[in-house]
């Protein structure tokens, strides 16, 4: 059932992949699928190896103010990373540097069931939705490579505090600042 859910997932991303599809895969009824995992959510979850769940940790960023939410985000990524689930996710970054269907399933995670949610709670149209959460994307990816994969310094000794205080205004321009967005004209 995890090996449907990964190429389903993967291939199709998470709206596009449904339970009764990826049953069929496997070769069972839908209702085992669903007696294992629960809800689609759940079975998502288990098929990309997620370490953490955002629905344990997003509410928190989702309840900051519209000017704080860069803040929220990046105290939200280092919390993680700082956190028992720091191996996890670290193993399931280099795999998606290592492997398309792997960054695959990283990336549908990510757009998915977080930055989506992020930008989301902004008042804007979906295609700036769509950019920003991108270019919140590729701030966030680069933090996370750079304080925890490369380990660059001063960066990966960093408090939190600092780095919150360092990149934060970064997500947050990319969030509701001015800035010149991806696929639209300047």
């Amino acid at each position: 059932m995890l090996a449907a859910a990964r190429a389903a997932f993967a291939e199709r991303g998470y709206e596009g992949a449904s339970i009764r599809g990826i049953a069929t895969a496997a070769g069972v009824d839908p209702a085992l699928v669903h007696h294992y995992f629960g809800t689609k959510d759940k079975l998502f979850l288990a098929a990309v190896e997620a370490p953490a769940d955002p629905d344990d940790f997003l509410p928190e960023v989702l309840a900051a103010a519209p000017d704080d939410l860069g803040a929220a985000v990046v105290g939200m990524v280092l919390r993680i990373w700082d956190g028992p689930a720091r191996p996890a996710i670290l193993a399931l970054v280099r795999s998606a540097v290592n492997h398309e269907w792997s960054a695959r399933l990283l990336r549908e995670f990510l757009l998915a069931k977080v930055v989506r949610r992020v930008v989301g709670s902004l008042e804007m149209p979906v295609a700036e939705r769509e950019a920003r959460g991108a270019l919140v994307a590729s701030q966030v990816m680069g933090l996370v490579m750079a304080r925890y994969v490369l380990r660059l310094e001063p960066l990966a000794s960093a408090s939190r505090e600092d780095v919150v205080a360092a990149v934060g205004p970064t997500v947050q321009r990319y969030l509701t600042g001015d800035v010149a967005l991806p696929g639209r004209p300047r």
